[in-house]
């Protein structure tokens, strides 16, 4: 099996999510005893806050590429980045790795294609669902997207970072969350991207009736096949 490196802690909720899909899915394929080759490494998610918030990407980006340098010197033969909104830093890991790197949009954009669906809802932080570096990976695929507005934009931002990334489920979030994927489905969405990978913390496919892609779970299924050579 390849070793995979995951950079991590972005939250921490969500970082355990990964391993724990990991391990399950090789278990189930290897059997016995087996787990993945796994080296992780957990950033101080505060400074990569601090840096979203004072709009300083290049800055989290460095933060994140010296991490990536570090998984491939130890012996990582690929990069996993666990988390939806860094992945605007992707360019600066790329450029500093000479191992492959798992983007987390292919995950999503593969299973969309799969079902034959060319309109999304896409929920994230802010970030992911205002700008375009997120948008515009979809679009390579053909995919467009369509995203809240921007009351409801701030809740699933606000609920992601105040409630999910420390370990909060609260019911009235699910149901706000629920009441803006309806909105959206009634605006042409055929199915909704979970483009924050502590949103499947608080909704999944049961709740919905629409096809759910939920990226930490598809993600971690990419980095199976690649552990495994697949």
């Amino acid at each position: 099996m390849k070793t995979l490196g995951i950079l991590g802690g972005m939250s921490p909720a969500s970082t355990a999510t990964y391993y724990n899909l990991i391990n399950q899915k090789i278990n189930e394929i290897k059997g016995a005893n087996t787990t993945a080759p796994i080296i992780l490494y957990s950033v101080d998610f505060e400074r990569i806050v601090a840096c979203q918030k004072a709009d300083d990407w290049q800055a989290s980006g460095q933060i994140l590429a010296d991490m990536a340098v570090k998984l491939q010197s130890i012996g990582a033969d690929g990069i996993l980045l666990a988390t939806n909104t860094m992945h605007k830093n992707a360019p600066q890991i790329l450029a500093s790795i000479s191992v492959p790197f798992l983007h987390i949009v292919d995950a999503p954009a593969h299973a969309i294609k799969a079902q034959k669906i060319d309109k999304v809802a896409l929920l994230g932080t802010q970030f992911v669902m205002e700008q375009d570096f997120y948008k515009d990976g979809l679009a390579s695929f053909g995919i467009e997207t369509i995203t809240p507005n921007s009351d409801e934009r701030a809740d699933i931002h606000r609920i992601i970072f105040d409630e999910l990334c420390v370990g909060q489920i609260c019911e009235n979030s699910k149901e706000r969350y629920l009441q803006i994927i309806a909105k959206l489905k009634s605006q042409g969405a055929k199915g909704v991207i979970l483009g924050c990978t502590e949103i499947g913390l608080l909704i999944n496919q049961e709740d919905l009736d629409i096809p759910v892609f939920d990226t930490a779970r598809l993600h971690a299924d990419m980095a199976v096949d690649f552990i495994l050579g697949a």
